[in-house]
């Protein structure tokens, strides 16, 4: 059997047309919605979740296109826009009955988590975003050979075909590398665990590339729009990455207090699967994000 969040429950919940998630749920109180990043599932948020569901109703979904969630194919581009994303947790919330909601992402799902706060502004009460940038810095950043780090978004924002083709015949190659590559304490990665991230990864190689290359077209669009017309994150936002802007030359801080003017920005020695590697520091900045007015 698949490993679990012990005490949450697992069900379906619609959210757009014939689209339905996969969406764990636990405790009791004021919701927090937990999104997960790549090559992962909402099982990332394990420890994180169990330990805020002492306080609040954790929902921890898997996101479109990712683990048990449907995977519609890419029709216009706009399929696997973080737009459309973020618009299935809006709905995901609302199903369960919240209405208001604080939420916080981890890589893909950080994305996410933007998008439904400039979106979504009355809605989504704080965000926290976990290592990376806002799509369009993400790509302003990434130069020269210091580049190669991010081969992966270049690879799968190719058109249709040939991504797909070669991440298909190499599949746990590909999703286990990041997997490795990421992480300081691989053992935060439990085998069971590692072995359903491989697992649910490699059973959704399309709709994967689809996201990613969202990230480098529509996604793109959408956010240099926002920035040319001043959208900013409106509610208090915390910020947790590695040192990237040490080694590819850039001020993190600075990047993001553009988006985000209530910010607090940390800086953590950990890997980049931090929810696993660091859980306790995670779940104590997420309880101070939610205590900021």
């Amino acid at each position: 059997m698949a490993p679990t969040i012990p005490g949450f429950d697992h069900r379906r919940v619609p959210v757009d047309g014939d689209v339905s998630l996969n969406v764990a749920v636990g405790g009791t109180g004021s919701p927090v919605v937990l999104l997960h990043g790549f090559p992962q599932t909402h099982l990332m948020w394990r420890h994180v979740a169990a330990d805020l569901a002492a306080e609040h109703t954790v929902i921890c979904p898997d996101l479109r296109g990712y683990g048990a969630s449907d995977k519609p194919p890419e029709r216009d581009g706009a399929t696997y826009a973080k737009t459309t994303m973020a618009a299935d947790i809006v709905a995901v919330a609302r199903e369960l009955g919240h209405e208001r909601f604080a939420l916080a992402g981890h890589d893909r799902g950080a994305l996410v988590a933007v998008r439904a706060g400039l979106d979504h502004p009355d809605t989504v009460s704080h965000l926290a975003a976990l290592d990376v940038l806002p799509t369009p810095d993400m790509w302003d950043v990434l130069h020269g050979a210091d580049a190669a780090v991010a081969f992966h978004l270049y690879l799968m924002a190719q058109p249709p075909g040939l991504p797909e083709r070669m991440i298909e015949n190499s599949a746990d190659a590909f999703f286990g590398h990041f997997l490795d590559a990421w992480a300081q304490r691989p053992e935060a990665i439990p085998d069971d665990v590692r072995a359903e991230y491989l697992r649910a990864s490699r059973e959704a190689v399309p709709s994967i590339v689809a996201d990613y290359r969202a990230s480098a077209g529509i996604d793109v669009e959408h956010d240099r729009a926002d920035r040319a017309a001043g959208a900013q994150l409106t509610m208090p936002v915390t910020v947790i990455q590695q040192d990237w802007g040490a080694a590819l030359g850039f001020q993190a801080g600075e990047l993001w207090r553009a988006w985000a003017p209530d910010l607090h920005h940390r800086t953590l020695a950990a890997g980049h699967f931090m929810a696993e590697e660091a859980p306790t520091v995670i779940a104590a900045e997420l309880r101070a994000l939610l205590a900021r007015p």
